[in-house]
């Protein structure tokens, strides 16, 4: 079911998206559905137990990786700009 949603505007700001949406050769309401869409998407999930899961799912890997020692050491000439051969 559709719910519909009323957003008042400047008409300067109508305006703008009127010419916005031309431009992307779509009606305003789809280009503004498709501005939310998008919007929801790039937000980060909000969601504890997700974070948590992934998390989990993560450190049930071994990834390679060297002795803090020799990070740090890496990270350091990455810093001075030079190669230890």
């Amino acid at each position: 079911m559709s719910k519909r949603l009323q957003v008042v505007l400047e008409d300067a700001e109508y305006r703008d998206l009127e010419r916005w949406a031309r431009r992307q050769r779509t009606t305003v309401s789809a280009a503004v559905r498709r501005a939310l869409r998008e919007l929801q998407r790039s937000e980060p999930t909000r969601e504890p137990q997700r974070k948590l899961q992934v998390v989990r799912e993560a450190a049930r890997h071994a990834y390679p990786a060297p002795d803090i020692t020799q990070m740090l050491a890496e990270i350091e000439r990455g810093y001075v700009g030079g190669e230890e051969q």
